[in-house]
C-alpha cells in the first residue's frame, strides 16, 4: 500500500496491483496443461521445447525448474506440490533469472584468428570522468574488466622527475595514476568474468630508458600471463589459443621517429547531441544525415591518436630490444594516404587506428578496402578529440566495416554506450563476438562485402510488448509523479545498418505501476547479424521532459524466441533490481 498527498488536505491511498498473466500466457498454460489446473514437469518440458525453442532433454531437468519456481514463490521447504499453477507459470515467464532473453554461455567458435572477432574495447580506460580534468585511476579499469571489456588503453608519460611512468591524458589537467598500479589491477581483474585474452593498447610518450623500465614492470607484473611471440606475427592467434593471456599492442619504438604529432584542428566545445539522452534520438534515420552535415570536421590525427608522438630526436631511437619484443600486435601506419594504410600485407599483420571521422571518410571512399583490411588485420576506431565530456559515437559504422576494436569511453553514458553493452551481451558476455561470415568471406571474383550495397530483407522479427512490473520496488512512490502513479510507455526498435534502423513506441498507460500494453511490432531486417534490439521505458510528463525508467539493448542474433522476461538497466548500464518487461519474440 502506498500514498500520495493531495492539496495538503487529504491523502490518496493506492495499491500496486498484482501483475495479471496476459492472454497469451493464459492460452499457453491452457494448451500445455491440457486444460487442467496445474502443469506437470513433462507438460512444462513440452512447452519449453515446442514454444520457447529450448533444448530441455529430460523431464528431470524440467522438474528442477518447476521445484525452483515453487520454492521461490512459496518459501516452504516441505511444500509437497510439484506442478505449476497458472500464477507459478506466469512467475517463471516473468523471471529474468529463470527465463532470460539471451543465453549466458560462450557458444561461438573461439578458434579463429583475433581479426575474426569484434572485441569489447575501452578508450582512455583510466579516466574517471571527462577527458580534460577528471582523475586518472585504476578503478574504471577494474570496472571495465569486470563488465567484460577485453581491450584496455593506457596513455603512458614520464612523471615530473622523469624517473617513473604515469598514466594520464597528456596535455590536460587530469591527475595521474602510477602505471604499476594500473598493471597490477589489470593482472588481478583481467579474467574475473572472461578467460579470453586482455589486450593492453599503449599510447607511448616515453624516452628509451623509461621504455625499458616499462618492459621490466610488464614482465614482472604479468609473468607467464604475458604473451609475446619470438618474431613478428604473420597471422594472429585465436582467443582460444590466448586464454588467460595478456597482450601488448603499440608502435615499435623505432617508428616514433617517423611520426609527426599533429594537433586537433578543431576544438569546438559544442555539446554532442548524442550525449543528451533526452534530446532527439541520434539513432533515428531522419537525423543521421543531418548529423553528418553538422559534425565538426577534425584532422584524423588527434592528440588521441597513438600514431603520433612528440619524440623526434635521436635519443628516442629504440628503447632496447626488450620493450619492442613485448609488443605482440604492432600498431603503425605506413607512409602515404588512407589507400596505402589499408593495404593487406601477405607476411605480417598489424593494427591501424582511425578516428571516428577518419573512419566515416574511409567508409565513403574506401568501404570495401576497409572490409578487406579487417579480414586479416586489426582496425581500432577511437572517439574524436573534441568529445571532452566522454561521449561516444555510432558504433555500427565500425562494425559494418569489420572493425574489431570500436573503442568507447566506458565511463560515459548515453544511447551509444547502451548499444555497446548490448553487442557484448552476445556470446555469453565473454568480450569476443564472432564477426558475421559475410564480413570474412570472399565472393567468386575475390570481392568482399560492400557495406553500401542495398540488400533484401533476410529475416522478420516480431516483438510483442505485453507488460512491465517492478518499478514500485526500484523507485520511490513520488519519483515519477508527486500526486499519481506513473504513465509508462515503451520505445522499441532496431539499431543496425541504415536500412534496418527504426524506433517505435507503445501507447502510454496512465496511472499504473504495472502497465499492460499488449502491442505488437514488426521489424524487417536486411542484416539481422548486426542488428540490436533497443528497448527503453519512459514515463510521460505533460509539462516537462519525460522521465527515464529503464533501458536495455539485446543482440537480435542471440534473442531466444517465445515469451521472455527482459531485465532493465539504468542510464549507466547498471541492472535495476526489479523493473522488467514481459515480451515475446518471433522470427520468420
Amino acid at each position: 500500500m502506498g500514498s500520495y498527498r493531495l492539496c495538503l488536505c487529504y491523502t490518496r491511498k493506492f495499491k500496486v496491483k498484482e501483475a495479471e498473466p496476459p492472454e497469451d500466457v493464459r492460452q499457453a498454460f491452457k494448451k500445455y496443461a491440457d486444460g487442467g489446473a496445474t502443469m506437470s514437469a513433462e507438460q512444462f518440458r513440452r512447452f519449453l521445447v515446442e514454444s520457447q525453442g529450448e533444448a530441455v532433454a529430460s523431464v528431470a531437468d524440467a522438474q528442477r525448474v518447476v521445484d525452483q519456481v515453487i520454492h521461490k514463490r512459496h518459501h516452504i521447504a516441505k511444500f509437497s506440490r510439484h506442478a505449476l499453477t497458472l500464477d507459478d507459470f506466469h512467475h517463471f515467464l516473468f523471471s529474468a533469472d529463470l527465463n532470460p532473453p539471451v543465453g549466458s554461455e560462450v557458444h561461438q567458435d573461439m578458434t579463429a584468428p583475433l581479426s575474426h572477432y569484434f572485441i569489447y574495447t575501452g578508450h582512455n580506460s583510466y579516466l574517471t570522468g571527462n577527458q580534460l580534468s577528471s582523475d586518472c585511476s585504476d578503478v574504471p579499469i577494474i570496472k571495465a574488466l569486470q563488465r567484460g571489456v577485453r581491450v584496455v588503453e593506457l596513455d603512458i608519460w614520464p612523471n615530473s622527475a622523469k624517473d617513473d611512468v604515469h598514466v594520464l591524458h597528456g596535455r590536460t589537467l587530469t591527475t595521474p595514476v602510477e602505471l604499476i598500479k594500473c598493471l597490477k589491477s589489470i593482472r588481478e581483474n583481467a579474467f574475473a568474468t572472461s578467460p579470453y585474452p586482455v589486450i593492453i593498447t599503449l599510447e607511448d610518450h616515453l624516452t628509451p630508458d623509461l621504455q625499458s623500465k616499462v618492459a621490466q614492470m610488464i614482465t614482472q607484473t604479468f609473468g607467464e600471463m604475458l604473451y609475446y611471440p619470438e618474431a613478428e606475427l604473420k597471422e594472429l592467434l585465436s582467443p582460444e589459443d590466448l586464454k588467460h593471456r595478456i597482450i601488448i599492442s603499440t608502435k615499435p619504438p623505432k617508428e616514433y621517429l617517423e611520426a609527426k604529432g599533429t594537433k586537433e584542428s578543431s576544438h569546438s566545445e559544442k555539446k554532442d547531441a548524442e550525449d543528451d539522452i533526452w534530446g532527439n534520438d541520434p539513432l533515428d534515420v531522419s537525423l543521421a544525415r543531418q548529423d553528418n552535415k553538422t559534425e565538426g570536421e577534425t584532422n584524423e590525427h588527434s592528440h588521441e591518436d597513438e600514431e603520433s608522438d612528440d619524440c623526434e630526436t635521436e635519443s628516442c631511437q629504440p628503447g632496447g630490444p626488450t620493450y619492442k619484443r613485448l609488443i605482440a600486435i604492432h600498431a603503425g601506419k605506413p607512409k602515404g594516404g588512407l589507400k596505402e594504410a589499408l593495404q593487406v600485407e601477405a607476411d605480417k599483420v598489424r593494427r591501424l587506428s582511425l578516428s571516428e571521422q577518419a573512419l566515416e571518410k574511409a567508409a565513403e571512399s574506401h568501404s570495401t578496402d576497409v572490409v578487406r583490411f579487417t579480414q586479416k588485420n586489426i582496425l581500432r576506431v577511437y572517439p574524436k578529440g573534441t568529445r571532452f565530456n566522454s561521449s561516444n559515437y555510432k558504433p555500427l559504422v565500425g562494425w559494418m566495416h569489420g572493425a574489431q576494436m570500436v573503442a568507447f569511453n566506458m565511463q560515459g553514458y548515453g544511447r551509444f554506450l547502451w548499444l555497446m553493452h548490448g553487442m557484448f551481451r552476445a556470446n555469453g558476455g565473454c568480450g569476443y563476438v564472432k564477426k558475421p561470415d559475410f564480413l570474412m568471406s570472399l565472393g567468386p571474383k575475390n570481392e568482399v562485402f560492400d557495406p553500401k550495397a542495398k540488400l533484401d530483407v533476410k529475416k522478420n522479427l516480431t516483438v510483442t510488448v505485453y507488460m512491465g512490473d517492478g518499478w514500485h520496488l526500484d523507485f520511490k512512490q513520488t519519483h515519477f509523479d508527486l500526486y499519481s502513479p506513473p504513465d509508462f510507455y515503451t520505445r522499441v526498435g532496431i539499431a543496425g545498418v541504415p536500412a534496418d534502423t527504426v524506433m517505435k513506441k507503445t501507447k502510454k498507460i496512465e496511472d499504473d505501476w504495472t502497465p499492460v500494453w499488449n502491442q505488437e511490432f514488426s521489424f524487417p531486417l536486411t542484416v539481422p547479424e548486426l542488428a540490436l534490439l533497443r528497448i527503453e521505458v519512459h514515463e510521460y510528463d505533460m509539462s516537462e521532459k519525460d522521465d527515464f525508467a529503464g533501458q536495455t539493448c539485446l543482440p537480435v542474433s542471440e534473442l531466444k524466441s517465445g515469451i521472455r522476461a527482459i531485465p532493465l538497466y539504468d542510464r549507466k548500464g547498471e541492472k535495476l533490481s526489479s523493473a522488467r518487461l514481459l515480451m515475446r519474440f518471433d522470427f520468420d
